[in-house]
């Protein structure tokens, strides 16, 4: 088999360069070791920067997003008992965010995937890239027992932070990383959100909570708990509980509860790995970088990696320029940079850590007030929280 550019991995990001490569004309292939039904099976983000939403919008598949999609004028910050609203619009000019689940954006690219009848090898075990550095790729698998091989220009790694294509340059990466000492325990429920048309952000002295939505239908609750928590601890009834305690009075008698379809508890780390091209291997997405999930950043993240890198491979293929591949890496990692640092820093203020202290915990309601009285902070929060331009 031979194409232009293999992409290997078939979540948001490999899916979304696939489309966007089509669209201009450049044959691809994606790669991907596990079953379709597995892949849109992952629960994951939902909260969609109007950039990510531009950017579906040129692959041609943003149709169903505008329908099911909710807009978000505004956040909101609890602390002390009192609700807090940040008007992101305002405070930006009209840039908005949009809840569209991660699982319903994937089954949009896949669907017009399969529409264009473009090829997709679902279960691929053992994948190995060779001659990245090279001009003649190739990826290699088996599938059925059998082996397989597929040549090409470029490979686009997108598959993820346990994938193989960083661990295929491991050995050349620069890795930056902060474990957080906490989790955050998510509940998944079709009951309408506590507050349909804002996020809601939670800090208390028992912890960080966040209340936001996948649909006008179902609900996405997080609370923030002991890494070495577990699922099984959490009845649904103590979850509901241990969320209104960490709510105003109003928003906490606001909410509907019922039962749970999916609830998990996930560990929260910063990770980066420079750079972000070797050759002719690229890589996006959490196969370069992991964002604590606070600042709702890491979809998006993959999806201005997308951007940059589908635009330096169109502008290889069509003016035979090498400045798009050349700047990838560069380019991508000055935005991913400052989402990290966004996230790391909305983490450290709504979160209460172990080590904090009275001094560090005054601080923080300090900046906590100063935040929500000053425009000037308001508006550095909206500005990252809406997506920085690309």
């Amino acid at each position: 088999m031979r194409t232009q550019v293999a992409i290997i991995g078939a979540g948001p990001s490999g899916l979304l360069l696939g489309q966007l490569l089509h669209k201009a004309g450049i044959d691809n292939v994606i790669l991907e070791r596990q079953t379709g039904d597995y892949v849109l099976g992952r629960i994951r983000a939902g909260i969609l920067e109007q950039g990510t939403v531009d950017l579906m919008d040129e692959a041609g598949v943003g149709q169903r997003l505008h329908h099911d999609g909710i807009v978000h004028h505004h956040i909101e910050l609890v602390f002390r008992g009192e609700r807090h609203p940040i008007p992101i619009d305002d405070l930006t000019g009209g840039k908005v965010v949009t809840a569209y689940g991660q699982t319903e954006l994937t089954r949009d690219l896949m669907d017009a995937r399969r529409a264009a009848g473009l090829p997709t090898i679902y279960e691929a075990a053992d994948v190995s890239l060779h001659g990245i550095d090279g001009d003649r790729p190739v990826v290699r698998w088996r599938q059925g027992g059998e082996a397989r091989e597929l040549s090409c220009d470029f490979v686009a790694g997108c598959d993820g932070f346990h994938g193989v294509s960083r661990a295929t340059v491991k050995d050349k990466v620069t890795e930056y990383e902060k474990v957080y000492p906490f989790g955050w325990l998510g509940v998944l429920a079709d009951t309408p959100p506590v507050s349909p048309h804002a996020i809601v952000y939670g800090n208390n002295e028992r912890g960080f909570s966040l209340c936001s939505m996948r649909s006008l239908t179902r609900s996405r609750y997080y609370v923030q708990c002991p890494l070495d928590d577990k699922v099984e601890a959490w009845s649904d009834q103590r979850f509901w509980d241990e969320l209104r305690r960490r709510l105003d009075p109003e928003l906490a008698e606001r909410i509907v509860t019922g039962p749970s379809i999916e609830k998990s508890i996930a560990p929260l780390r910063s990770f980066v790995a420079e750079p972000m091209r070797f050759g002719r291997l690229f890589l996006a997405g959490d196969a370069a970088h992991i964002v604590p999930p606070t600042g709702a950043k890491g979809l998006n993240l993959a999806a201005s990696d997308v951007k940059y890198l589908s635009s330096a491979l169109i502008e290889h293929y069509r003016e035979r320029s090498q400045a798009g591949i050349e700047h990838y890496s560069d380019h991508a990692l000055h935005r991913v940079w400052k989402a990290a640092r966004f996230s790391w820093w909305l983490t450290t203020l709504m979160h209460r850590f172990p080590d904090t202290g009275a001094f560090g915990q005054r601080l923080q309601d300090a900046e906590l007030e100063y935040l929500v009285k000053s425009r000037a902070a308001s508006t550095v929060l909206a500005e990252n929280y809406v997506g920085l331009p690309l």
